[in-house]
């Protein structure tokens, strides 16, 4: 039985002070396991351009200071990739973490590739959605549906092969 923190009582929030995603999923799947005294799942997640040396990455959500919008955040990002050539090739990363009490984390990642546009397109997303076009499908992360961006996301790769884990299957 999946529960969420709120169905065990915990309004706490995690300390994200790693200095990468994996650090990041770690600490807060080891602080509600410990919390809860249940196996813990609990992801961090990231976009990673390369002309930016894989920024912003783990500061994908502070990456414009605390307080930005998405648009403050898209409208830096912009900026900063401004004076490298296209295509700005990228990648949406997430890492999930599961913790059973008393045992080490087990990570599992998923990716997905594409490249970051100029305009922004689509109204099914958030944060960096609207500029990072997944090249092979066309679209930009916030114009697939629902059942597409499960598909196809970094979050939904991750968690597939998580929940893997959990239910004792490989692959």
């Amino acid at each position: 039985e999946l529960v969420s923190l709120l169905d065990v009582g915990i309004e706490h929030d995690a300390d994200e002070t790693g200095s990468t995603l994996e650090e990041n999923a770690t600490l807060k799947a080891e602080t509600y396991a410990r919390l809860s005294g249940l196996p813990t799942l609990a992801d961090d997640s990231g976009l990673e351009v390369e002309a930016l040396g894989g920024a912003p990455g783990v500061h994908s959500a502070r990456y414009a200071g605390e307080g930005a919008t998405d648009e403050d955040r898209i409208a830096l990002l912009l900026k900063n990739l401004s004076d490298y050539p296209q295509p700005w090739t990228a990648r949406f990363r997430c890492v999930a973490a599961i913790v059973r009490p008393g045992q080490a984390a087990e990570l599992y990642s998923g990716e997905c590739r594409g490249e970051i546009i100029t305009v922004p397109r689509g109204d099914n997303g958030f944060g960096y959605d609207p500029v990072f076009l997944i090249t092979r499908e066309g679209k930009t992360m916030a114009e697939l549906t629902s059942d597409e961006k499960n598909r196809l996301s970094h979050r939904g790769a991750a968690a597939g092969k998580a929940r893997n884990a959990l239910m004792g299957r490989t692959g």
